[in-house]
């Protein structure tokens, strides 16, 4: 029995072949489960133009992928991370925050399943990360892991402000006090 077969079949054929199947694999296995049509003219010129149809919009999201391949070439992602003992990360940087940095510096969405991460990151440093957007489109990227500014320096720099405001708050109530001890006099 001829037919053609709608979706790629293993051991049978690919999609869009008109190949000749024994009567039960086709009835019993192939049609039922709408892998495959029988071959007559009508179904034969269908399936032709809607492969021509997919052809092309791969080809567009082809083009698509090569433009976003050069866009996140060569790209530098900085992320901070809190640093333990050893200089080892508190946690660790995985594939899912290297892809929303990504996603965040491109305006566009990566998947972290397209980061290309053998094991987490967990030490400072640089690292060189491919992505891949197809099967042979793989731009890689720089990983830069920083320390995070500890909290007990932040407040350091906070407390001289802290302290500016409140010599300003002691001038501010000294003059108060001045302007009081003149009208008191006048009085």
């Amino acid at each position: 029995m001829k037919i053609v077969l709608l979706e790629d079949v293993a051991g049978t054929g690919k999609a869009g072949e008109i190949k000749e199947v024994s009567k039960g694999y086709a009835k019993n296995f192939l049609l039922p489960r709408k892998l495959a049509l029988i071959a007559t003219p009508a179904v034969t010129k269908q399936v032709e133009s809607r492969l021509e149809k997919e052809k092309l919009e791969e080809s567009i999201d082809r083009e698509k992928l090569v433009e976003l391949a050069q866009q996140i070439e060569g790209k530098e992602i900085r992320l901070k991370a809190r640093l333990g003992a050893g200089e080892r990360l508190f946690g660790s940087i995985t594939a899912a925050d290297v892809a929303e940095e990504l996603s965040r510096t491109i305006g566009s969405v990566i998947d972290k399943k397209k980061i290309d991460i053998e094991k987490a990151f967990r030490q400072t440093g640089s690292y060189e990360v491919a992505v891949k957007l197809a099967s042979d489109i793989k731009p890689k990227i720089t990983v830069v892991i920083e320390e995070e500014e500890k909290e007990a320096e932040v407040e350091e720099k906070k407390v001289p402000a802290k302290g500016k405001e409140k010599k300003k708050a002691r001038a501010k109530a000294k003059a108060k006090e001045e302007e009081k001890g003149k009208e008191e006099e006048k009085d």
